[in-house]
């Protein structure tokens, strides 16, 4: 169980960090939010690794890790889309300037 809680967050990490480096441009995401990405990613990718048996191999599971970072993209893309990062508004404050 703890093994488990461990490598989902490692994972995660390392996958947050790489979608942040794959999608262009700048992204204004906290560390703490790339970590939650990444490990939702992680653990999203790997249940659907799973549950159509690309989990189950001899060595590195390579279909498994392409799977969460493709999904940790998404997620970095759609948290960064909706100005959810730092800030909140992406910027915009809702003031009118005079």
């Amino acid at each position: 169980m703890i093994g488990a809680i461990v490598s989902a967050v490692v994972i995660g990490a390392i996958v947050g960090a790489l979608a942040r480096l794959l999608v262009p441009g700048r992204q204004n995401m906290s560390i703490g939010l790339t970590l939650i990405v990444g490990i939702v990613a992680a653990l999203v990718g790997t249940l659907i690794a799973h549950a159509f048996g690309w989990a189950d191999t001899r060595g590195i599971d390579w279909i498994e890790h392409i799977l969460q970072l493709v999904l940790a993209v998404i997620g970095v893309l759609l948290v960064t889309r909706m100005g959810m990062g730092r800030g909140g508004g992406g910027g915009r404050t809702g003031r009118t300037m005079t």
